[in-house]
């Protein structure tokens, strides 16, 4: 199984425009951080986790010339703005997108790409077939998925994560109950928000996703969704425990 960092910034990336910082300003590619997705490639099939809005420069880099489906974590623009972008996936595959998303975020897919949904639509949009994403397992072309639901700022705003094998992935979580975290333990990578060092009310920050980390025990831990008001990746690093490091854009792990 082989896991890519496709992007590990936050919703306005890294360098945020205009910004001065020290972190935007910085000439380590590792802290240039484009919207947060991953890419699962395992046993012949291609998973494809959020499509923000630099989903296009992202399979371009990875030169990914095909992609089974894509998980929605959430519906925010940064995480599901790019998704106009599996036209091209639909035309050199010839065949449509499965979209996996819960009913809220399927709402929201409807509203934003709603000429993809007409009855007489365009010739040339994107071709999407929506599976409603709810709590429970569920299989993509033999592949076990494990829902992980996580709060986003309160009970009316959740995430999804998702537990592929011994891989679990949650993004923009502030808080997860014990009941979801059983479905993480024994994870042998975990990969979690942590936005900043401060305190915020919709994210993990750095003290919160490292007592996670020390709470769930996996055997590598990586940080991602990562804000420019955390620091440089080389600060930053000297200070994480160490079996977690702070994920960057096309670091890929293999296990």
């Amino acid at each position: 199984m082989k896991v890519t960092f496709l992007g590990t910034g936050t919703s306005q990336g890294v360098p945020v425009i205009a910004c001065e910082c020290k972190v935007c300003q910085s000439d380590d590619m590792r802290d240039c951080r484009l919207r947060s997705s991953i890419c699962i490639d395992t046993n012949g099939l291609r998973v494809i986790v959020d499509c923000g809005p630099d989903f296009r420069q992202q399979m371009l880099r990875e030169k990914i010339r095909s992609i089974d489906a894509i998980l929605v974590t959430h519906g925010h623009k940064d995480h599901l703005g790019g998704l106009d972008d599996v036209r091209a996936f639909n035309f050199i595959n010839h065949r449509p997108t499965d979209v996996f998303a819960s009913r809220e975020v399927q709402r929201i897919i409807k509203m934003e790409f709603s000429y993809a949904f007409e009855k007489d639509p365009y010739p040339g949009v994107p071709e999407i077939v929506l599976h409603r994403l709810i709590s429970r397992p569920f299989i993509i072309q033999g592949l076990k998925v494990i829902p992980i639901r996580a709060l986003h700022y309160n009970n009316n705003k959740f995430v999804f994560g998702f537990r592929i094998h011994d891989f679990t992935y949650i993004t923009d979580a502030v808080n997860i109950t014990e009941k979801e975290k059983k479905k993480i333990r024994g994870s042998r990578i975990l990969v979690l928000n942590a936005l900043r060092k401060q305190k915020h009310y919709s994210h993990f920050n750095l003290e919160e996703a490292i007592a996670l980390m020390n709470e769930i025990k996996p055997e590598q831990g990586y940080l991602t969704h990562v804000s420019h008001q955390m620091g440089t990746h080389k600060e930053v690093s000297r200070e994480l425990p160490e079996f977690v490091k702070l994920a960057y854009d096309g670091l890929s792990i293999t296990f």
